[in-house]
């Protein structure tokens, strides 16, 4: 399909051939879920970590005897009933990710473009390079583009001034075209790829 081209002034560009394969699919929000916990699973340090009553520092002698008190049967003050005693079934140190096979990881990838296509949140533009490292003069070409919650998508290497000056603009990302992940892609409400970045997920998708 053909998809028009801009430039970050907002003015056209020309046209650029986009593969159905990739940016045509029927989104599967199924496939798209699966993705997204995967990558959250992922991220996940899993250091989170509660004492059970084997690693509390506190007597571990009967509390009083057995019988003739009238009160109840206990032991150890470790146990996790009394205060100051070690947590039943809590949490422990351990790793949350699962498996995921990369064909459906990748599937979700072009799920997760054709989905930016077929909401209409999807912009390409010539290039992504700023003149200068400016905050301000970036902010005023992204108004003009409409954009105020985007994640931008350019080649292999990025432009240092572009980077520079999109990186103190809120609720705007910026990778290179390997970077490029479904969780970012759906987090954001515009997905602004280069003409380089297509063209690399052509070749990646070939």
């Amino acid at each position: 399909m053909e998809y028009n081209v801009k430039t970050l002034e907002g003015k056209d560009a020309g046209k650029v051939s986009l593969s159905d394969e990739i940016f045509g699919l029927d989104p599967r929000e199924d496939i798209l879920a699966r993705m997204i916990r995967w990558q959250l699973a992922k991220k996940q340090q899993g250091t989170h970590k509660s004492k059970g009553r084997s690693e509390i520092a506190r007597t571990g002698s009967k509390m009083y005897k057995q019988k003739g008190t009238g009160r109840a049967r206990h032991h150890s003050a470790r146990a996790p009933q009394f205060r100051g005693g070690g947590k039943a079934h809590g949490p422990v140190v351990r790793s949350h990710e699962h498996d995921l096979p990369k064909k459906v990881r990748a599937l979700a990838l072009r799920h997760a473009l054709s989905a930016k296509m077929k909401a209409e949140d999807l912009i390409i533009v010539d290039n992504l390079v700023a003149a200068e490292a400016k905050t301000k003069a970036l902010a005023g070409s992204f108004e003009t583009l409409g954009l105020t919650n985007a994640l931008f998508i350019g080649g292999a290497e990025l432009d240092s001034n572009f980077k520079l000056a999109a990186q103190n603009i809120p609720n705007v990302d910026v990778l290179p075209v390997q970077g490029i992940n479904v969780y970012d892609i759906l987090r954001r409400g515009k997905l602004v790829l280069s003409k380089a970045a297509v063209e690399a997920l052509e070749e990646r998708f070939k």
